[in-house]
């Protein structure tokens, strides 16, 4: 391999990690426009592990916008990025595999208004399938597998004398 393969390949893995970057913060900002234009013109998302839809990126993004609608506060924390490169029409580097972790705790509206920690969290692992295009790199398929959940504790915390 040369050094100028050896480059692009850097600069690849630098703009597929800015992507998934960029997902995060579409979904935790709720700018649902920045979320689809993420995508190729067929790109799919799959939530359904987490108790959500799967199907084409604009359905999955009004979907988002009204079930994350309830929660002030969201961050995804997306982590242990692996990436692969694929090859498609003879050329190396025209797809992606990210396969990462995530922690997303969340805040809940209406709380007690003086709390800022989050009341829901969850974590596990997305696979995210990108495509090279004319535009640059984008989504072909988000798949999240969310592997536990930490819910609102319904009791009252005890009080300490």
């Amino acid at each position: 391999m040369t050094q100028r393969v050896d480059l692009a390949t850097v600069m690849d893995r630098m703009t597929v990690d800015g992507l998934v970057t960029e997902y995060a913060t579409a979904v935790d900002d709720g700018d649902w426009a920045a979320y689809r234009a993420l995508f190729t013109d067929d790109g799919r998302a799959d939530y359904r592990s987490a108790g959500g839809i799967e199907g084409e990126a604009a359905r999955v993004a009004a979907w988002l916008a009204d079930s994350l609608g309830r929660f002030v506060m969201r961050q995804h924390l997306i982590v242990n990025r692996r990436v692969r490169f694929g090859i498609l029409q003879r050329d190396t580097g025209d797809t992606a595999e990210v396969r990462a972790d995530y922690l997303n705790p969340m805040r809940l509206a209406g709380g007690d208004g003086g709390s800022t920690a989050p009341d829901f969290v969850c974590g596990g692992r997305y696979g995210f399938r990108l495509l090279r295009t004319p535009d640059g790199w984008r989504l072909r398929e988000v798949v999240v597998e969310e592997k536990w959940r930490r819910l609102p504790d319904p009791r009252p915390a005890p009080l300490i004398d």
